[in-house]
């Protein structure tokens, strides 16, 4: 179940990428999109959320948590708007993307098998065949790339995507392992299922970018800020909730090819787009590679589970 959730988040996370660069695209800039879009996010959170679940149990220290992994995701989303200002749209995505291989190496590392991390052979040739076809699709792009601040932005844009992941698996341990304390932090069942974890996430950051909006920005929102960022958001919003629930449902054995999965959905589909709109060359032998690594790497999965 976890393996088709992500493909549906990849989907709408595609969607919602395309959307933040059309905005661009018509004279916006990524600080009053990102106002538009989180909080969209944000009221599609709720309704997706505890309206949905008809669960309006409020838990402090876990609002704390959220808003705490919506700080981390706001600069994360402010450094991938200034890449894609400065950079080419599908490259950005595919150098952000290459790092969703990285939380399971840390999620291992930090908590290990006695929480369902681990790596077989499999995952292990599998992710790193992933990160050579993503390596050896932005390599040409790369070389050709001018501005050097797109390197640094897309470097921290990627460092930050690894932390909020990691932080969101990290929630997850919270459900499956309540009042451990191997976890660092001590929640219950009750405080780590509350359905106001994701709002909080995105109430946090939209509080971030609307502050950074107004002192830098100091006008109103463009008509295409409004349009792109109201669906940018609804789809954002979509496949985020899609990706957390992957991420609680997901088996043991799903776990490290949860993200890789993710990853090349999301630079396939962004490739597509930017071939179609922006007419970038794309190395789709890599893209082949990175396919290639992911059937490597969940054949152990599958045996397993035969």
């Amino acid at each position: 179940m976890g393996i088709e959730l992500i493909l549906v988040a990849a989907v709408f996370i595609a969607a919602s990428n395309l959307c933040m660069r059309r905005s661009i695209d018509g004279g916006g800039t990524t600080k009053a999109y990102l106002v538009v879009q989180l909080f969209l996010v944000f009221l599609v959170a709720i309704l997706i959320g505890p309206v949905r679940s008809g669960d309006y149990h409020w838990s402090p220290s876990m609002a704390s948590f959220g808003f705490t992994g919506g700080l981390i995701l706001v600069f994360l989303l402010a450094a991938l708007g200034r890449a894609l200002e400065t950079g080419p749209p599908g490259l950005t995505f595919a150098a952000l993307n290459a790092s969703t291989v990285m939380p399971t190496v840390l999620m291992v590392a930090f908590f290990g098998g006695s929480f369902g991390y681990f790596y077989t052979w499999s995952h292990g040739i599998g992710s790193l065949l992933v990160i050579l076809g993503l390596f050896w699709a932005t390599r040409s792009a790369k070389q050709n790339q001018k501005e050097s601040n797109w390197v640094t932005y897309i470097t921290i844009a990627f460092c930050l995507h690894v932390l909020f992941l990691v932080f969101l698996n990290w929630r997850a341990l919270f459900i499956n392992f309540p009042k451990n304390p191997d976890l660092f932090l001590d929640f219950d069942y009750q405080d780590a299922t509350s359905p106001w974890f994701m709002p909080m996430v995105f109430l946090a950051a939209f509080l971030v970018q609307l502050t950074i909006y107004l002192i830098k920005e100091k006008r109103a929102l463009k008509s295409q800020e409004v349009f792109y960022g109201i669906v940018g958001g609804i789809t954002n919003g979509v496949g985020t909730f899609f990706m957390i629930r992957a991420t609680e449902v997901s088996t043991s054995l799903e776990h490290a090819v949860l993200y890789p999965i993710f990853a090349v959905t999301v630079i396939i589909l962004c490739n597509l787009w930017g071939q179609w709109l922006y007419k970038e060359k794309i190395s789709w032998k890599a893209n082949a590679l990175c396919v290639g690594g992911l059937i490597v790497g969940t054949l152990n999965w599958a045996a397993l589970n035969m």
